[in-house]
């Protein structure tokens, strides 16, 4: 039996549908049908809702154009901003730049093309029963028998031997990094380490005992550290009288050389012995901005150089904690101590770093000193004694690592260098991918131009022959120019190349089992940053691109192997009472000093209006076209990876790739003004 039918329910929908054939808005609405319906009665129902299904679909015609329109715009838009991007990226004066994007781009559409062509065949199902030129039919098919045979006889072969060659490559730098390990393991077993006389560490020493010092700051438009690192020099523990700092400007920008010039002054009339220095024309950048303050004639009579770069903040002890190591050793050149970041764990970027640089310093500066009495100038937070200077031929203006320049020049001479891995000196890393980025491509690009320029040189030179060994098979052969070399090779060309060449194989332990072991013995110096080894692992594959090009510019002279861009810095300080503290000890020089303010307060005032000068700028990201290409490679390799169910090659590539899609979205560190 039927239910009764609610009379007035059906009223009400029937207005309902009557205000819905008048108005322009269509509404959804639910067909309310009985049994006991009459036949006329359901054809009148079904009629009125076809035409509401009309008004329906208009309307979702309508929402559909809408929606086509602002996805066209939009995608329009953001092409736009990605050429735009792009093009501010990469700068267009770097030609060989441009040519390796170009190749990648080639081999990136290459890539595609085969990856449509295995997609085919996999849903005809090739793979399983490959067909032969001789049993195919279609013309589809005997191409792909062609391919097979092209590929097996013809690609596969070199392939594999520049595979081979890559693979050995990558295990000579691998038992070179576990040497180093095992050598700063022994270090610490034994706690070998160098031994300093004394110099100010007995109460009542006369002051002519302390030797002269010459502190130099060579700085370029740091607008955000500058005061930092001139009050970190000025309050060492050191005798005003034996100590003379050079504050070394090569600011171009009026109000920057206006506010150091005013900070020089400030600690001049607290009696510090300071002066400030500026070059008309900056040439040779910081090499030329050295080698210009050493020509002055007061220079002679100071017997050793501290060197500081603008964000270095030297402990209050530095110059007690290094001077003592030159008493009694007159072959000794160098006191190299090591770097403290007081920004490692700002963002992703600088925790990266951080594992890098530890590694650099724990590892292979402190066994290279022990062991060797020879490492590259890391060109901050050392101290020089001036005769080696001089002897080596002073700072030259041939490459943009100026400082390992002067060190193998040095140590062809025959001076020895130390390292102090407890003597720290605070600076900062960078926070955006785009300085981090510039600051590889130089540290990359310069050991390639020394390489070339002093060769013949090291060939030369008197001293033994495991120290030329060294120097050209492991300082720069194998850490300088194999390791870009074959990071990029193996890892960006070689393995997307497999999966499409499977007649070539990259075995499993290549592509996972030994860069992990490499990443554990990486990350032991920094053991906090154990939960980003796997990170670590993806992002160092990741800068290889730009590692292989810089080392690729400076060995063949390209352009930008010669460019020197400063180091963007934020001015990032641990201790925040450090220009305070500076104050409060120079207090007391204020009051006994005669010097008189060379600076009106008027002038200061208008000095302080420009320190307090809004400097803030609209932020944004960057794109990187090789890092986005290398991504759609690793990609599209992944997925055929995927197709041939490869296993462990599949999962690298795939993280892989999303590694070079996030460095290429500059998602990675702070975002760039």
């Amino acid at each position: 039996m039927s239910p009764a039918q609610n009379h007035e329910f059906k009223e009400w929908w029937n207005k309902q549908r009557q205000f819905l054939d008048q108005s322009d808005d269509a509404l959804l609405t639910v067909e309310i049908r009985s049994p006991s319906t009459s036949d006329t009665t359901l054809d009148k129902g079904h009629t009125r809702s076809a035409r509401q299904l009309s008004w329906l679909w208009l309307l979702k015609f309508q929402q559909l154009a809408s929606s086509l329109a602002w996805l066209t715009n939009a995608l329009f838009y953001l092409l736009r901003t990605a050429n735009r991007r792009i093009s501010s990226s990469d700068s267009p004066s770097d030609t060989h730049s441009s040519r390796l994007y170009r190749i990648i781009r080639v081999f990136l559409i290459l890539v595609i093309l085969l990856l449509c062509f295995e997609l085919v065949a996999y849903f005809k199902g090739w793979h399983f029963s490959p067909p032969t030129v001789e049993s195919a039919e279609a013309v589809v098919e005997r191409v792909y028998a062609t391919w097979l045979e092209i590929r097996a006889n013809y690609l596969a072969p070199p392939l594999q031997s520049l595979t081979n060659v890559c693979i050995v490559l990558f295990f000579i730098q691998s038992v070179d990094r576990l040497v180093l390990v095992l050598g700063c393991f022994w270090i610490k077993l034994r706690k070998l380490k160098p031994v300093a006389a004394e110099y100010g560490n007995v109460d009542g020493k006369s002051v002519e005992d302390y030797p002269m010092v010459l502190v130099q700051i060579p700085m370029c438009n740091e607008r955000e550290v500058y005061q930092q690192s001139i009050a970190a020099v000025c309050i060492q523990d050191w005798p005003k009288e034996r100590m003379l700092i050079q504050v070394l400007d090569d600011s171009d920008e009026l109000d920057v050389q206006l506010l150091i010039k005013s900070e020089v002054q400030k600690w001049q009339q607290r009696g510090v012995h300071i002066l400030y220095r500026h070059r008309l024309i900056r040439t040779g950048y910081k090499a030329g901005n050295l080698k210009s303050a050493m020509s002055c004639d007061y220079v002679k009579g100071y017997e050793f150089v501290a060197i500081f770069d603008a964000d270095f903040q030297p402990g209050p002890d530095f110059l007690k904690k290094t001077i003592p190591y030159f008493k009694g050793n007159d072959d000794l050149a160098l006191v190299q101590t090591r770097w403290a970041f007081v920004n490692k764990d700002e963002n992703l970027l600088t925790r990266l770093q951080n594992v890098n640089l530890s590694f650099h310093f724990e590892v292979e500066q402190q066994v290279n000193g022990v062991f060797i009495n020879f490492f590259g100038f890391n060109g901050t937070a050392g101290v020089w004694r001036t005769k080696a200077l001089e002897e080596c031929g002073g700072w030259m203006e041939r490459t943009t690592v100026e400082d390992m320049d002067i060190a193998v020049r040095a140590h062809l001479c025959g001076w020895k260098f130390i390292y102090l891995n407890d003597v720290k000196c605070l600076c900062e890393l960078p926070e955006s991918y785009e300085a981090y980025k510039k600051q590889q491509h130089r540290w990359h690009s310069g050991p390639m131009q020394l390489f070339r320029l002093c060769f013949l040189d090291i060939l030369r030179s008197k001293v033994s022959l495991g120290k030329k060994a060294n120097l050209i098979f492991l300082f720069f052969l194998l850490r300088k120019l194999i390791l870009p070399f074959y990071s990029f090779t193996l890892f960006c060309i070689i393995l997307p190349l497999t999966m499409f060449l499977p007649e070539a194989q990259l075995p499993a332990w290549v592509v996972c089992y030994v860069p992990g072991i490499m990443s554990i013995l990486n990350i032991l110096p920094a053991p906090r940053s154990f939960p980003f080894i796997v990170p670590y692992l993806l992002f160092e594959n990741t800068m290889s691109v730009t590692k292989f090009n810089a080392m690729i510019s400076g060995l063949f002279r390209f352009g930008s192997s010669y460019e020197w861009i400063v180091t963007k810095k934020l001015g990032r300080s641990s201790e925040g009472d450090l220009i305070a503290f500076a104050e409060k000890e120079s207090d007391h020089l204020v009051e006994t000093s005669s010097l008189y303010r060379s600076s009106s307060d008027t002038g200061l005032n208008e000095l302080n209006k420009l320190e307090n000068k809004n400097t803030v700028k609209k932020r944004r990201n960057r794109l990187y076209r090789k890092e986005l290409a290398l991504a759609l490679i690793l990609l599209t390799a992944s997925v055929r990876s995927l197709l041939s169910a490869h296993g462990i090659h599949f999962y690298f590539l795939l993280f892989q790739g999303i590694s070079f899609l996030v460095v290429g979205l500059d998602l990675i560190g702070e975002q760039v003004s």
